[in-house]
Parts: structure tokens; sequence; C-alpha cells
């Protein structure tokens, strides 16, 4: 199943320079291994924003929930997700 999920990251303003690096770095090389895995089919940045689009590619919500509950970010996180399905008028054969 293919989901949109869209993550605004809220770090504490009081959160050590050096604890906030090393939790970013831990989500970098999380979400890069997803994106390899192909869980985590697409990323996009929101410009001017501590946002992301991102598309994840998962067998349900449960696993959804899972993945994105691990993301080192989580706690910082306000995150809407959106269920998507093809669309009959695509010209596309695949999701890709």
């Amino acid at each position: 199943m293919l989901f949109q999920v869209e993550m605004t990251v809220k770090l504490p303003h009081d959160l050590h320079s050096e604890q906030a690096a090393e939790i970013k770095a831990r989500e970098k090389a999380y979400s890069q291994q997803l994106q390899r895995d192909g869980i985590w089919r697409h990323l996009w940045r929101v410009a001017g924003s501590y946002s992301n689009v991102s598309i994840f590619d998962v067998q349900d919500n449960a696993a959804l929930q899972d993945i994105v509950s691990a993301l080192p970010l989580f706690p910082y996180m306000d995150i809407t997700v959106k269920p998507l399905c093809r669309h009959p008028s695509s010209i596309h054969d695949d999701d890709r």
C-alpha cells in the first residue's frame, strides 16, 4: 500500500545541540536505509519549513505505524497520513 506522509519536526528549544545532532544523524541513517530498501519511495523537503512530504510503500497501516514510530525524530513530529491508490487516468503501468 502507498501512503503520503507529511512530517513537520518541532524540536524543543531547550534541546542541547549535541543531542539534536545525534538524533538527526540516526534519523538520516534510518531514513536512507528505508529508501534503499524501497519502503520510503519518495522524500521531498517542504521549502521554508522543517517539514517533508514522503511516499511510503508498505504492507498495511500497522507496518507504516511501526516504521514511522521508529523514526528517531518521531517524538518531535506532527504527522499526517493519507492512503493512496492508483488513479484510473494514470498513463503509467506502475506506481513509480
